[in-house]
């Protein structure tokens, strides 16, 4: 039977239409939901809203927020870096009372449009500030720590002691699942006189698909790790990871997800899914709206998600990973 694991990781149709960008006004609050006077909104990264993963996470979130506390929502999906600054200055524009971007890569952007408008709020996934900004909320997640129940778990299931890992681009929220992945595989080691091997990440140097968005660069970079012998991958690379998806397919090997569970957001590779690991955007996005709009009010105190709390956590494993999961909760264990 499999285990379902709750867990937690660390180190963040409106009128308004511009050229390189887009933004929507995502309907009116739902009928059954009592109505509040609150506007909140949301800048995806490059990804998409439809990434199945990282950006589609935080936009169920927005979406939980509207329908159960019935407030009013817009977005604005970045297709570009170029997109960050103007998708956050047209939902300024549009009247929003929170706004919350997806993703380190929006940092900078957060930060000066925090700046020009004190009277918003804003919240940010992935990314701190070395100085806190009074109206900006950071949402942190230690996927480490589940990442490293994967690389556990893949460590004594791998059939040929070769497991793999590669990322988008060399950033703190894209390094720290392949970090927590390599030590949960030397721990296992360690722990067992194995010497299963990571390829696609030394814990400094390793193996990336240069951005979010071409399947086709993760399905090759897959297909090299198949041909050294790796038999359990992790994509930590957004849509990218569709592409090793289905280069695990053709070759019938095991695929990790990461942010959602990828066996309800991409049913179609249910077959090749070993696990995924979760950072649970959706609910972090929902009780910074919810604090804010209907409760305590806003802010700027970081929110960290952690296997304690359940901020982060695997979707299902065959492999009975209780005993680690707590000895990471009491520190007893260190997930790297």
């Amino acid at each position: 039977m499999k285990k379902v694991l709750r867990g937690g990781a660390l180190v963040s149709a409106t009128a308004l239409v511009l050229a390189a960008c887009s933004t929507t006004d995502d309907t009116e609050p739902s009928a059954s939901a009592a109505s509040v006077d609150y506007k909140a909104c949301m800048v995806s990264d490059a990804g998409g809203f439809d990434d199945k993963s990282f950006n589609q996470a935080g936009f169920a979130g927005l979406e939980q927020a509207r329908d159960e506390l019935g407030i009013e929502i817009a977005t604005a999906e970045s297709s570009s870096g170029d997109d960050y600054a103007p998708n956050i200055d047209a939902l300024v524009a549009d009247g929003c009372d929170m706004i919350i971007t997806v993703g380190f890569l929006l940092g900078d952007a957060t930060a000066e449009a925090a700046a020009a408008n004190p009277d918003v709020n804003f919240a940010i996934i992935d990314f701190a500030y070395d100085e806190p900004i009074d109206n900006v909320k950071p949402l942190l997640f230690n996927t480490n720590e589940a990442a490293f129940l994967a690389g556990y778990a893949a460590a004594g299931d791998t059939a040929t002691g070769t497991v793999a890992t590669f990322g988008g681009i060399p950033i703190p929220p894209v390094t720290v699942f392949m970090d927590g992945f390599l030590a949960g595989v030397n721990y296992y080691n360690e722990e067992n006189g194995t010497e299963v091997a990571v390829l696609g990440w030394d814990g400094t140097d390793g193996s990336f698909s240069g951005g979010f968005e071409d399947q086709t660069v993760g399905q090759s970079i897959t297909e090299g790790f198949i041909e050294q012998g790796a038999d359990i991958v992790l994509p930590v690379a957004g849509p990218v990871g569709l592409g090793a998806a289905a280069a695990a397919e053709e070759a019938g090997i095991q695929i990790i997800g990461v942010d959602s569970d990828w066996s309800e957001t991409a049913p179609e590779y249910i077959d090749v899914i070993y696990t995924s690991i979760l950072k649970n955007m959706q609910p972090a996005v929902f009780d910074v709206i919810s604090e804010t709009a209907t409760g305590e009010g806003f802010s700027n105190a970081p929110y960290l998600g952690t296997l304690e709390n359940g901020g982060v956590g695997v979707a299902a494993l065959d492999t009975d990973v209780s005993a680690i999961e707590a000895g990471i909760i009491d520190g007893t264990i260190d997930a790297g």
